[in-house]
Protein backbone atom coordinates (compact mmCIF):
# COMPACT_ATOMS: atom_id res chain seq x y z
CA UNK A 1 0.00 0.00 0.00
CA UNK A 2 1.20 3.33 -1.00
CA UNK A 3 2.86 5.29 1.30
CA UNK A 4 1.09 8.94 1.37
CA UNK A 5 3.80 12.38 2.33
CA UNK A 6 2.33 16.06 2.93
CA UNK A 7 3.76 18.23 0.00
CA UNK A 8 4.04 21.83 0.10
CA UNK A 9 3.20 23.77 -2.77
CA UNK A 10 5.61 26.31 -3.95
CA UNK A 11 4.33 27.46 -7.09
CA UNK A 12 1.63 27.03 -9.67
CA UNK A 13 2.39 28.25 -12.90
CA UNK A 14 -0.26 28.39 -15.80
CA UNK A 15 1.26 27.85 -19.34
CA UNK A 16 -2.28 28.29 -20.63
CA UNK A 17 -6.03 28.39 -19.17
CA UNK A 18 -6.00 24.28 -19.44
CA UNK A 19 -2.30 23.84 -18.70
CA UNK A 20 -0.15 24.65 -16.09
CA UNK A 21 3.02 22.94 -13.98
CA UNK A 22 2.70 22.34 -9.78
CA UNK A 23 5.87 22.89 -8.05
CA UNK A 24 5.98 20.97 -4.72
CA UNK A 25 8.60 19.96 -2.22
CA UNK A 26 8.58 16.59 0.18
CA UNK A 27 10.71 14.21 1.71
CA UNK A 28 10.14 11.37 -1.11
CA UNK A 29 12.11 8.19 -1.94
CA UNK A 30 14.60 8.81 -4.52
CA UNK A 31 13.17 8.39 -8.00
CA UNK A 32 14.38 6.74 -11.46
CA UNK A 33 13.68 9.72 -14.31
CA UNK A 34 11.21 9.00 -15.79
CA UNK A 35 8.84 7.42 -13.74
CA UNK A 36 5.57 8.82 -12.15
CA UNK A 37 3.94 9.60 -8.26
CA UNK A 38 0.19 10.49 -7.74
CA UNK A 39 -0.92 13.40 -6.44
CA UNK A 40 -4.18 13.53 -4.20
CA UNK A 41 -6.78 15.43 -2.00
CA UNK A 42 -8.86 14.83 0.15
CA UNK A 43 -12.62 16.08 -1.51
CA UNK A 44 -15.74 15.38 0.15
CA UNK A 45 -14.65 13.22 2.55
CA UNK A 46 -12.10 10.93 -0.13
CA UNK A 47 -8.45 10.65 -1.17
CA UNK A 48 -9.19 11.08 -4.93
CA UNK A 49 -6.14 10.82 -6.91
CA UNK A 50 -4.39 10.70 -10.18
CA UNK A 51 -0.94 9.50 -11.46
CA UNK A 52 1.53 12.42 -12.57
CA UNK A 53 5.16 11.88 -13.87
CA UNK A 54 7.80 14.16 -12.69
CA UNK A 55 9.50 16.88 -14.82
CA UNK A 56 12.00 17.54 -12.72
CA UNK A 57 15.77 15.76 -12.72
CA UNK A 58 15.68 12.88 -9.76
CA UNK A 59 18.60 15.11 -7.88
CA UNK A 60 16.20 18.46 -8.04
CA UNK A 61 14.76 19.26 -4.84
CA UNK A 62 11.90 20.94 -6.46
CA UNK A 63 9.46 18.70 -7.60
CA UNK A 64 7.07 19.44 -10.97
CA UNK A 65 4.48 18.08 -12.55
CA UNK A 66 2.73 18.99 -15.68
CA UNK A 67 -0.81 18.78 -15.73
CA UNK A 68 -3.91 19.67 -18.04
CA UNK A 69 -7.10 20.87 -16.40
CA UNK A 70 -10.18 18.87 -17.24
CA UNK A 71 -13.11 21.42 -16.48
CA UNK A 72 -15.72 18.51 -14.91
CA UNK A 73 -12.50 16.66 -13.50
CA UNK A 74 -12.78 15.97 -9.42
CA UNK A 75 -9.03 16.57 -9.09
CA UNK A 76 -7.25 18.84 -11.70
CA UNK A 77 -9.51 21.89 -11.16
CA UNK A 78 -8.83 22.10 -7.36
CA UNK A 79 -4.61 21.38 -7.90
CA UNK A 80 -4.72 24.36 -10.42
CA UNK A 81 -6.36 25.98 -7.85
CA UNK A 82 -3.90 25.69 -4.93
CA UNK A 83 -1.91 28.58 -4.17
CA UNK A 84 1.89 29.06 -2.33
CA UNK A 85 2.00 27.24 0.95
CA UNK A 86 -1.07 24.78 0.49
CA UNK A 87 -0.74 20.91 1.35
CA UNK A 88 -1.04 18.55 -1.42
CA UNK A 89 -0.53 14.86 -1.08
CA UNK A 90 2.22 12.64 -2.67
CA UNK A 91 3.34 9.06 -2.97
CA UNK A 92 6.22 8.99 -0.92
CA UNK A 93 8.13 6.34 -3.14
CA UNK A 94 7.69 6.71 -7.52
CA UNK A 95 6.05 4.03 -9.88
CA UNK A 96 6.81 2.83 -13.39
CA UNK A 97 9.24 1.38 -15.60
CA UNK A 98 9.58 3.98 -18.37
CA UNK A 99 13.35 4.40 -17.67
CA UNK A 100 16.41 4.65 -19.76
CA UNK A 101 17.69 1.18 -17.25
CA UNK A 102 14.91 -0.62 -19.09
CA UNK A 103 15.70 0.94 -22.73
CA UNK A 104 17.89 -1.66 -25.03
CA UNK A 105 21.17 -0.30 -26.69
CA UNK A 106 20.16 1.55 -30.05
CA UNK A 107 21.65 3.98 -32.43
CA UNK A 108 18.67 6.46 -32.13
CA UNK A 109 16.30 6.98 -29.48
CA UNK A 110 13.08 8.16 -30.34
CA UNK A 111 11.12 10.07 -27.75
CA UNK A 112 7.61 10.60 -28.75
CA UNK A 113 5.10 12.70 -26.46
CA UNK A 114 1.56 13.93 -26.77
CA UNK A 115 0.39 16.68 -24.41
CA UNK A 116 1.41 16.81 -20.87
CA UNK A 117 3.54 13.27 -21.31
CA UNK A 118 6.92 15.24 -22.53
CA UNK A 119 7.36 15.28 -18.70
CA UNK A 120 8.82 11.58 -18.70
CA UNK A 121 11.63 12.96 -21.34
CA UNK A 122 12.42 16.45 -19.72
CA UNK A 123 13.05 14.31 -16.63
CA UNK A 124 15.24 11.98 -18.72
CA UNK A 125 17.17 14.49 -20.45
CA UNK A 126 17.48 17.46 -17.50
CA UNK A 127 19.08 14.07 -15.67
CA UNK A 128 21.66 13.21 -18.40
CA UNK A 129 22.61 9.85 -16.76
CA UNK A 130 22.43 6.96 -18.93
CA UNK A 131 22.59 8.68 -22.75
CA UNK A 132 25.94 8.22 -23.67
CA UNK A 133 24.97 4.65 -25.47
CA UNK A 134 22.78 6.22 -27.87
CA UNK A 135 24.30 7.88 -30.59
CA UNK A 136 21.17 9.89 -31.68
CA UNK A 137 18.18 11.05 -29.75
CA UNK A 138 14.34 12.61 -30.93
CA UNK A 139 12.02 14.01 -28.99
CA UNK A 140 8.78 14.59 -30.80
CA UNK A 141 6.15 16.45 -28.89
CA UNK A 142 2.82 17.01 -30.58
CA UNK A 143 0.15 19.00 -29.02
CA UNK A 144 -2.87 20.48 -30.45
CA UNK A 145 -1.90 24.49 -30.47
CA UNK A 146 1.24 26.00 -30.83
CA UNK A 147 0.62 28.00 -27.80
CA UNK A 148 0.63 24.44 -26.09
CA UNK A 149 4.19 23.54 -26.28
CA UNK A 150 4.76 25.31 -22.65
CA UNK A 151 8.36 23.62 -22.81
CA UNK A 152 9.68 24.54 -26.13
CA UNK A 153 12.74 26.95 -24.59
CA UNK A 154 13.72 24.15 -22.39
CA UNK A 155 13.86 21.39 -25.10
CA UNK A 156 16.10 23.95 -27.27
CA UNK A 157 18.24 24.66 -24.34
CA UNK A 158 18.47 20.80 -23.86
CA UNK A 159 19.26 20.96 -27.07
CA UNK A 160 21.98 23.12 -27.05
CA UNK A 161 23.53 20.86 -23.98
CA UNK A 162 23.16 17.56 -26.44
CA UNK A 163 24.94 19.64 -29.23
CA UNK A 164 24.99 17.40 -32.38
CA UNK A 165 23.30 14.36 -30.09
CA UNK A 166 19.50 15.53 -29.58
CA UNK A 167 17.26 16.27 -32.23
CA UNK A 168 13.89 18.24 -31.26
CA UNK A 169 10.90 18.42 -33.34
CA UNK A 170 7.52 20.17 -32.98
CA UNK A 171 3.92 18.85 -34.13
CA UNK A 172 0.68 20.47 -33.85
CA UNK A 173 -2.46 19.42 -35.03
CA UNK A 174 -4.99 22.41 -34.98
CA UNK A 175 -3.25 25.34 -36.35
CA UNK A 176 0.25 26.28 -38.46
CA UNK A 177 3.66 27.41 -37.20
CA UNK A 178 6.76 27.72 -39.48
CA UNK A 179 9.03 25.69 -36.84
CA UNK A 180 5.84 22.76 -36.42
CA UNK A 181 5.18 19.84 -38.35
CA UNK A 182 1.06 19.67 -38.74
CA UNK A 183 -1.10 16.69 -38.39
CA UNK A 184 -0.73 13.55 -35.80
CA UNK A 185 2.61 10.99 -35.26
CA UNK A 186 0.93 7.96 -36.69
CA UNK A 187 0.65 9.93 -40.31
CA UNK A 188 3.66 12.03 -40.17
CA UNK A 189 5.47 8.36 -39.74
CA UNK A 190 3.07 6.93 -42.24
CA UNK A 191 4.25 10.01 -44.55
CA UNK A 192 7.69 9.98 -43.91
CA UNK A 193 7.60 13.30 -43.19
CA UNK A 194 8.98 13.17 -39.29
CA UNK A 195 11.69 11.38 -40.79
CA UNK A 196 12.35 13.80 -43.47
CA UNK A 197 12.19 16.91 -41.01
CA UNK A 198 14.75 15.37 -38.41
CA UNK A 199 16.99 13.29 -40.98
CA UNK A 200 17.11 10.05 -39.24
CA UNK A 201 15.60 6.82 -40.34
CA UNK A 202 12.99 5.29 -37.71
CA UNK A 203 13.81 1.55 -38.30
CA UNK A 204 13.64 -1.42 -36.75
CA UNK A 205 17.70 -2.22 -37.22
CA UNK A 206 18.74 1.27 -35.44
CA UNK A 207 15.88 2.25 -33.73
CA UNK A 208 14.06 2.23 -30.15
CA UNK A 209 10.58 3.56 -29.89
CA UNK A 210 9.58 5.27 -26.26
CA UNK A 211 6.29 6.45 -26.55
CA UNK A 212 4.02 8.20 -23.99
CA UNK A 213 1.11 10.74 -24.08
CA UNK A 214 -2.78 9.97 -25.87
CA UNK A 215 -3.94 6.32 -25.55
CA UNK A 216 -5.00 6.24 -29.31
CA UNK A 217 -1.86 8.00 -30.48
CA UNK A 218 0.06 4.94 -28.42
CA UNK A 219 -2.12 2.24 -29.97
CA UNK A 220 -2.01 4.06 -33.75
CA UNK A 221 1.86 4.51 -34.20
CA UNK A 222 2.30 1.04 -32.57
CA UNK A 223 0.34 -0.61 -35.00
CA UNK A 224 1.94 1.43 -37.86
CA UNK A 225 5.82 0.55 -36.33
CA UNK A 226 4.71 -3.17 -35.98
CA UNK A 227 3.03 -3.43 -39.64
CA UNK A 228 5.16 -1.03 -41.91
CA UNK A 229 8.44 -0.98 -39.75
CA UNK A 230 8.30 -4.96 -38.40
CA UNK A 231 8.82 -3.25 -35.03
CA UNK A 232 7.65 -4.91 -31.75
CA UNK A 233 6.78 -4.21 -28.57
CA UNK A 234 9.45 -4.65 -25.71
CA UNK A 235 10.05 -6.79 -23.05
CA UNK A 236 12.91 -7.73 -20.39
CA UNK A 237 12.25 -11.77 -21.57
CA UNK A 238 11.89 -10.60 -25.46
CA UNK A 239 13.57 -7.90 -26.32
CA UNK A 240 11.84 -5.50 -28.86
CA UNK A 241 11.72 -1.92 -30.02
CA UNK A 242 8.76 0.22 -28.65
CA UNK A 243 8.22 0.68 -24.92
CA UNK A 244 5.54 2.77 -23.77
CA UNK A 245 4.33 3.91 -20.48
CA UNK A 246 1.22 2.47 -18.50
CA UNK A 247 -0.09 4.44 -15.46
CA UNK A 248 -1.81 2.73 -12.54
Amino acid sequence: MAEWLNAEVKEVKSWTDSLFSLRVTAPIERFSAGQFAKLGLEIDGERVQRAYSYVNAPDDPLLEFYLVTVPEGKLSPRLQALQPGDNVMVTKEASGFFILDEIPDCRTLWMLATGTAIGPYLSILQQGEGLERFENIVLIHAARYSRDLSFLPMMQTLQQRYAGKLYIQTVVSRDNSADSLHGRIPDLIESGALERAVGLSLDAESSHVMLCGNPQMVRDTQQLLKESREMRKHFKRKPGHMTSEHYW
